[in-house]
Protein backbone atom coordinates (compact mmCIF):
# COMPACT_ATOMS: atom_id res chain seq x y z
CA UNK A 1 0.00 0.00 0.00
CA UNK A 2 0.86 3.39 -0.81
CA UNK A 3 0.31 4.52 2.56
CA UNK A 4 0.91 4.06 6.29
CA UNK A 5 -1.85 3.34 8.21
CA UNK A 6 -1.96 4.88 11.83
CA UNK A 7 -3.67 3.74 15.12
CA UNK A 8 -4.89 7.61 16.37
CA UNK A 9 -7.44 6.73 19.21
CA UNK A 10 -9.75 3.90 20.47
CA UNK A 11 -12.57 3.31 22.17
CA UNK A 12 -13.87 0.38 24.06
CA UNK A 13 -17.45 -1.06 26.01
CA UNK A 14 -16.27 -3.92 28.32
CA UNK A 15 -17.18 -6.10 31.10
CA UNK A 16 -14.38 -4.33 32.92
CA UNK A 17 -14.68 -0.77 31.99
CA UNK A 18 -16.71 1.39 29.52
CA UNK A 19 -13.86 3.54 28.26
CA UNK A 20 -10.67 2.41 26.73
CA UNK A 21 -8.48 3.46 29.83
CA UNK A 22 -10.37 2.32 32.48
CA UNK A 23 -10.83 -1.46 30.38
CA UNK A 24 -7.20 -1.33 29.38
CA UNK A 25 -6.33 -0.36 33.69
CA UNK A 26 -8.38 -2.95 34.93
CA UNK A 27 -6.73 -5.84 32.37
CA UNK A 28 -3.40 -4.85 33.00
CA UNK A 29 -4.25 -5.19 36.98
CA UNK A 30 -5.56 -8.45 36.10
CA UNK A 31 -8.95 -7.99 36.79
CA UNK A 32 -11.65 -9.48 35.17
CA UNK A 33 -15.91 -9.12 34.39
CA UNK A 34 -16.59 -12.79 35.19
CA UNK A 35 -19.96 -13.44 37.61
CA UNK A 36 -22.85 -15.94 37.34
CA UNK A 37 -25.23 -15.21 34.29
CA UNK A 38 -29.19 -16.24 34.05
CA UNK A 39 -28.27 -19.53 31.71
CA UNK A 40 -27.76 -22.90 33.75
CA UNK A 41 -25.28 -25.23 32.86
CA UNK A 42 -25.71 -29.11 32.07
CA UNK A 43 -25.48 -30.01 36.03
CA UNK A 44 -28.32 -26.59 37.16
CA UNK A 45 -25.50 -24.70 38.17
CA UNK A 46 -25.14 -20.87 36.81
CA UNK A 47 -22.92 -20.43 34.10
CA UNK A 48 -20.06 -17.74 34.41
CA UNK A 49 -20.47 -14.99 31.97
CA UNK A 50 -18.91 -11.75 31.31
CA UNK A 51 -21.80 -9.29 30.61
CA UNK A 52 -21.12 -5.35 30.31
CA UNK A 53 -22.99 -3.75 33.43
CA UNK A 54 -24.95 -1.40 30.42
CA UNK A 55 -26.37 1.63 32.12
CA UNK A 56 -30.03 0.49 30.69
CA UNK A 57 -30.93 -3.07 30.36
CA UNK A 58 -31.04 -3.08 26.59
CA UNK A 59 -31.56 -6.46 24.78
CA UNK A 60 -31.10 -7.61 21.07
CA UNK A 61 -29.70 -5.13 18.21
CA UNK A 62 -31.03 -2.23 20.84
CA UNK A 63 -27.96 -3.63 23.20
CA UNK A 64 -25.32 -4.00 20.21
CA UNK A 65 -25.75 -0.50 18.57
CA UNK A 66 -25.51 1.05 22.39
CA UNK A 67 -22.58 -0.83 22.90
CA UNK A 68 -21.01 -0.01 19.93
CA UNK A 69 -22.07 3.35 19.84
CA UNK A 70 -20.46 4.61 23.10
CA UNK A 71 -17.25 3.21 21.78
CA UNK A 72 -17.44 5.23 18.76
CA UNK A 73 -18.84 8.52 21.02
CA UNK A 74 -15.44 8.22 23.15
CA UNK A 75 -13.10 8.01 19.99
CA UNK A 76 -15.11 11.47 18.29
CA UNK A 77 -14.68 13.41 22.01
CA UNK A 78 -11.10 12.47 21.96
CA UNK A 79 -10.48 13.29 18.15
CA UNK A 80 -13.63 15.47 17.19
CA UNK A 81 -12.41 16.72 14.23
CA UNK A 82 -13.00 13.05 12.86
CA UNK A 83 -16.44 14.03 12.78
CA UNK A 84 -17.79 13.81 9.35
CA UNK A 85 -14.82 12.86 7.79
CA UNK A 86 -14.46 8.87 8.61
CA UNK A 87 -15.71 5.95 6.97
CA UNK A 88 -17.19 2.96 9.27
CA UNK A 89 -16.10 -0.37 8.99
CA UNK A 90 -18.26 -2.27 11.49
CA UNK A 91 -17.15 -5.94 12.69
CA UNK A 92 -20.07 -8.39 13.33
CA UNK A 93 -20.20 -12.32 14.51
CA UNK A 94 -20.31 -15.06 11.99
CA UNK A 95 -23.51 -14.92 9.72
CA UNK A 96 -24.07 -18.79 10.61
CA UNK A 97 -23.36 -18.63 14.02
CA UNK A 98 -26.10 -19.93 16.20
CA UNK A 99 -27.60 -17.35 18.32
CA UNK A 100 -26.06 -14.36 16.52
CA UNK A 101 -27.03 -11.25 18.02
CA UNK A 102 -27.59 -9.42 15.04
CA UNK A 103 -30.35 -10.43 12.40
CA UNK A 104 -29.98 -7.62 9.64
CA UNK A 105 -26.15 -6.01 9.93
CA UNK A 106 -28.00 -2.70 7.31
CA UNK A 107 -30.74 -1.91 10.44
CA UNK A 108 -27.95 -2.30 13.19
CA UNK A 109 -25.71 -0.23 11.06
CA UNK A 110 -28.51 2.41 10.89
CA UNK A 111 -28.89 2.53 14.58
CA UNK A 112 -25.76 3.07 15.26
CA UNK A 113 -25.30 5.71 12.95
CA UNK A 114 -28.62 7.63 14.29
CA UNK A 115 -27.32 7.30 17.59
CA UNK A 116 -23.47 8.89 17.00
CA UNK A 117 -25.04 11.00 14.63
CA UNK A 118 -23.38 10.45 11.63
CA UNK A 119 -23.87 9.02 8.12
CA UNK A 120 -25.13 5.59 7.92
CA UNK A 121 -23.21 4.61 5.01
CA UNK A 122 -21.42 1.65 6.72
CA UNK A 123 -19.16 -1.59 5.56
CA UNK A 124 -19.96 -4.94 7.01
CA UNK A 125 -17.46 -7.32 7.87
CA UNK A 126 -18.90 -11.04 9.07
CA UNK A 127 -16.51 -13.03 10.00
CA UNK A 128 -16.59 -13.08 13.68
CA UNK A 129 -13.16 -13.23 16.18
CA UNK A 130 -11.07 -12.40 12.88
CA UNK A 131 -13.27 -9.47 11.41
CA UNK A 132 -10.61 -7.00 12.20
CA UNK A 133 -7.86 -8.14 10.40
CA UNK A 134 -10.03 -7.84 7.40
CA UNK A 135 -11.22 -4.36 7.95
CA UNK A 136 -7.34 -3.00 8.76
CA UNK A 137 -7.08 -4.26 4.70
CA UNK A 138 -9.77 -2.67 4.01
CA UNK A 139 -9.11 0.55 5.96
CA UNK A 140 -5.53 0.46 4.15
CA UNK A 141 -7.56 0.69 0.56
CA UNK A 142 -9.95 3.25 1.78
CA UNK A 143 -6.88 5.51 3.17
CA UNK A 144 -4.10 4.48 -0.07
CA UNK A 145 -7.59 5.93 -2.71
CA UNK A 146 -7.88 9.19 -0.75
CA UNK A 147 -11.87 7.99 0.17
CA UNK A 148 -11.42 9.07 3.42
CA UNK A 149 -9.41 11.02 5.63
CA UNK A 150 -10.36 8.18 8.93
CA UNK A 151 -11.14 4.63 9.47
CA UNK A 152 -13.60 3.75 11.91
CA UNK A 153 -12.91 -0.04 12.41
CA UNK A 154 -15.51 -0.70 14.98
CA UNK A 155 -16.40 -4.38 16.70
CA UNK A 156 -19.29 -5.19 18.56
CA UNK A 157 -20.59 -8.87 19.43
CA UNK A 158 -22.12 -10.81 22.52
CA UNK A 159 -21.99 -14.62 23.13
CA UNK A 160 -24.65 -14.34 25.82
CA UNK A 161 -27.89 -15.17 23.96
CA UNK A 162 -29.81 -18.55 24.77
CA UNK A 163 -29.83 -19.77 21.40
CA UNK A 164 -25.53 -19.30 21.59
CA UNK A 165 -25.21 -20.65 24.90
CA UNK A 166 -26.91 -23.52 24.19
CA UNK A 167 -25.22 -24.36 21.07
CA UNK A 168 -21.91 -24.21 22.77
CA UNK A 169 -23.26 -26.34 25.82
CA UNK A 170 -24.27 -28.62 23.44
CA UNK A 171 -21.30 -28.51 21.40
CA UNK A 172 -18.87 -28.79 24.52
CA UNK A 173 -17.20 -25.53 24.34
CA UNK A 174 -18.19 -23.74 27.32
CA UNK A 175 -16.22 -23.17 30.90
CA UNK A 176 -18.02 -25.42 33.73
CA UNK A 177 -17.16 -27.55 36.50
CA UNK A 178 -16.80 -30.32 34.30
CA UNK A 179 -15.51 -28.82 31.39
CA UNK A 180 -11.98 -27.03 32.00
CA UNK A 181 -11.26 -27.16 28.29
CA UNK A 182 -14.31 -24.69 27.50
CA UNK A 183 -14.42 -20.66 27.09
CA UNK A 184 -16.31 -18.29 29.09
CA UNK A 185 -18.94 -16.72 27.25
CA UNK A 186 -18.50 -12.70 26.80
CA UNK A 187 -19.87 -9.31 25.31
CA UNK A 188 -18.51 -6.35 24.25
CA UNK A 189 -17.40 -2.91 21.28
CA UNK A 190 -14.48 -1.42 20.77
CA UNK A 191 -13.09 1.10 18.06
CA UNK A 192 -10.64 1.94 16.80
CA UNK A 193 -9.42 5.67 14.43
CA UNK A 194 -7.43 4.70 11.46
CA UNK A 195 -5.65 7.19 9.54
CA UNK A 196 -2.20 7.82 6.92
CA UNK A 197 -0.91 10.88 7.93
CA UNK A 198 -1.11 11.25 12.34
CA UNK A 199 0.90 11.01 15.10
CA UNK A 200 -0.82 7.84 16.27
CA UNK A 201 1.17 5.68 18.62
CA UNK A 202 0.73 2.60 16.48
CA UNK A 203 1.99 2.32 13.13
CA UNK A 204 0.52 -1.40 11.00
CA UNK A 205 3.51 -2.65 9.40
CA UNK A 206 2.72 -5.75 8.11
CA UNK A 207 -0.84 -7.61 7.72
CA UNK A 208 -1.26 -11.60 6.90
CA UNK A 209 -4.70 -12.92 6.18
CA UNK A 210 -4.88 -16.97 5.66
CA UNK A 211 -6.82 -19.90 6.77
CA UNK A 212 -6.25 -23.27 8.53
CA UNK A 213 -7.66 -26.39 7.12
CA UNK A 214 -7.40 -28.37 10.40
CA UNK A 215 -9.89 -26.18 11.98
CA UNK A 216 -11.96 -26.58 15.11
CA UNK A 217 -14.92 -28.88 13.83
CA UNK A 218 -12.74 -30.51 10.99
CA UNK A 219 -13.31 -33.75 13.19
CA UNK A 220 -17.23 -32.93 12.30
CA UNK A 221 -17.02 -32.19 8.36
CA UNK A 222 -19.40 -34.31 6.19
CA UNK A 223 -16.49 -35.43 4.18
CA UNK A 224 -15.12 -36.86 7.64
CA UNK A 225 -12.34 -35.22 7.59
CA UNK A 226 -9.95 -35.58 10.81
CA UNK A 227 -6.42 -33.57 9.62
CA UNK A 228 -4.37 -33.03 12.94
CA UNK A 229 -3.72 -29.44 13.74
CA UNK A 230 -0.19 -28.25 12.68
CA UNK A 231 -0.43 -24.37 12.60
CA UNK A 232 -0.11 -24.25 8.99
CA UNK A 233 -2.78 -21.18 8.90
CA UNK A 234 -1.67 -19.03 11.80
CA UNK A 235 1.90 -19.88 10.44
CA UNK A 236 1.07 -18.34 6.72
CA UNK A 237 -0.61 -15.49 8.16
CA UNK A 238 2.24 -14.69 10.81
CA UNK A 239 4.99 -15.31 7.80
CA UNK A 240 3.02 -13.07 5.51
CA UNK A 241 2.88 -10.23 8.21
CA UNK A 242 6.62 -10.55 9.15
CA UNK A 243 7.63 -10.36 5.67
CA UNK A 244 5.26 -7.08 4.62
CA UNK A 245 6.54 -5.76 7.60
CA UNK A 246 10.38 -6.61 7.12
CA UNK A 247 11.13 -8.44 10.23
CA UNK A 248 11.22 -12.03 11.60
CA UNK A 249 9.31 -13.63 14.53
CA UNK A 250 12.93 -13.26 16.61
CA UNK A 251 12.41 -9.58 16.26
CA UNK A 252 8.60 -9.14 17.55
CA UNK A 253 9.07 -8.53 21.20
CA UNK A 254 5.72 -9.32 22.70
CA UNK A 255 2.21 -10.31 21.48
CA UNK A 256 -1.29 -10.09 21.92
CA UNK A 257 -4.00 -13.14 21.08
CA UNK A 258 -7.07 -14.04 21.12
CA UNK A 259 -6.73 -17.01 23.31
CA UNK A 260 -10.32 -17.69 24.28
CA UNK A 261 -9.92 -20.61 26.20
CA UNK A 262 -10.07 -23.66 24.76
CA UNK A 263 -6.53 -25.52 24.58
CA UNK A 264 -7.63 -25.74 20.60
CA UNK A 265 -5.79 -21.93 20.18
CA UNK A 266 -2.89 -22.19 22.59
CA UNK A 267 -1.94 -25.06 20.48
CA UNK A 268 -2.23 -23.29 17.23
CA UNK A 269 -0.35 -20.11 18.58
CA UNK A 270 2.41 -21.81 19.61
CA UNK A 271 3.04 -24.47 16.85
CA UNK A 272 3.45 -21.11 14.51
CA UNK A 273 5.55 -19.09 16.82
CA UNK A 274 8.00 -22.61 17.21
CA UNK A 275 7.73 -22.78 13.43
CA UNK A 276 8.90 -19.02 12.59
CA UNK A 277 10.78 -18.19 15.81
CA UNK A 278 14.83 -19.04 14.97
CA UNK A 279 17.59 -17.55 17.09
CA UNK A 280 15.70 -15.81 19.97
CA UNK A 281 16.89 -16.53 23.60
CA UNK A 282 14.97 -13.87 25.81
CA UNK A 283 11.39 -13.34 27.04
CA UNK A 284 8.55 -12.82 24.58
CA UNK A 285 5.55 -12.18 27.03
CA UNK A 286 1.89 -12.80 25.69
CA UNK A 287 -1.52 -11.08 26.17
CA UNK A 288 -5.04 -12.37 25.70
CA UNK A 289 -7.96 -10.18 27.03
CA UNK A 290 -9.76 -13.12 26.97
CA UNK A 291 -8.53 -13.85 30.46
CA UNK A 292 -10.66 -10.66 31.61
CA UNK A 293 -13.74 -10.71 28.77
CA UNK A 294 -13.87 -14.28 27.58
CA UNK A 295 -14.87 -14.33 24.49
CA UNK A 296 -16.06 -11.12 22.78
CA UNK A 297 -16.11 -12.64 19.01
CA UNK A 298 -15.72 -9.77 16.69
CA UNK A 299 -14.65 -7.25 18.68
CA UNK A 300 -11.37 -8.96 19.93
CA UNK A 301 -9.66 -7.54 17.27
CA UNK A 302 -10.26 -3.95 18.03
CA UNK A 303 -10.04 -4.52 21.83
CA UNK A 304 -6.49 -5.88 21.06
CA UNK A 305 -4.95 -2.85 18.87
CA UNK A 306 -6.75 -0.52 21.97
CA UNK A 307 -4.40 -2.47 24.54
CA UNK A 308 -1.28 -2.02 22.33
CA UNK A 309 -2.20 1.57 22.13
CA UNK A 310 -3.55 2.43 25.63
CA UNK A 311 0.32 0.36 26.50
CA UNK A 312 2.32 2.16 24.06
CA UNK A 313 1.03 5.94 25.07
CA UNK A 314 1.90 5.27 29.08
CA UNK A 315 5.01 3.32 28.78
CA UNK A 316 4.32 -0.40 30.02
CA UNK A 317 4.27 -2.15 26.64
CA UNK A 318 6.36 -5.43 26.20
CA UNK A 319 8.29 -3.27 23.68
CA UNK A 320 8.21 -2.81 19.49
CA UNK A 321 7.59 -4.45 17.11
CA UNK A 322 4.56 -6.43 18.70
CA UNK A 323 2.22 -9.08 17.18
CA UNK A 324 -1.13 -9.47 17.50
CA UNK A 325 -3.65 -12.60 16.38
CA UNK A 326 -6.81 -13.71 15.92
CA UNK A 327 -8.53 -16.83 14.23
CA UNK A 328 -12.19 -18.07 14.03
CA UNK A 329 -13.96 -21.18 14.17
CA UNK A 330 -14.02 -22.20 10.48
CA UNK A 331 -10.04 -21.55 10.51
CA UNK A 332 -9.57 -17.93 9.07
CA UNK A 333 -6.93 -16.66 10.23
CA UNK A 334 -4.99 -13.44 11.05
CA UNK A 335 -1.84 -11.31 11.93
CA UNK A 336 -1.06 -7.70 11.74
CA UNK A 337 2.70 -6.21 13.09
CA UNK A 338 2.77 -2.95 14.70
CA UNK A 339 5.75 -0.68 15.45
CA UNK A 340 5.62 1.98 18.31
CA UNK A 341 6.39 5.09 17.25
CA UNK A 342 8.43 7.20 19.94
CA UNK A 343 6.47 9.50 22.10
Amino acid sequence: MSVTLQIVAAGMVTAVGLDASSACAAMRGRLDGFQETRFLGPDGEWLVGAPVPAPRNWVGEARMAHLAAGAICEIFSAVSEAKGRTALILCLAEEDRPGRPVRYAARLAGKIAEIVEISPRTQIIANGRPSGFIALRQAQRLLSQRAADYVLITGVDNYLTSVTIAHYLKAGRLLTPANANGFIPGEGAAAVLCAAESEGALKLAGLGLSRESAFIYNRMDADGLDLPLRGDGMTRAYREALAEAGVTMARIDYRIADLIGEQYWFKQSTLAEMRLERGRTEFQDIWSPAENLGNIGAAVVPVMIGMALAAARKGYSGGSPLLIEASGDDGACGAAVFHERVM
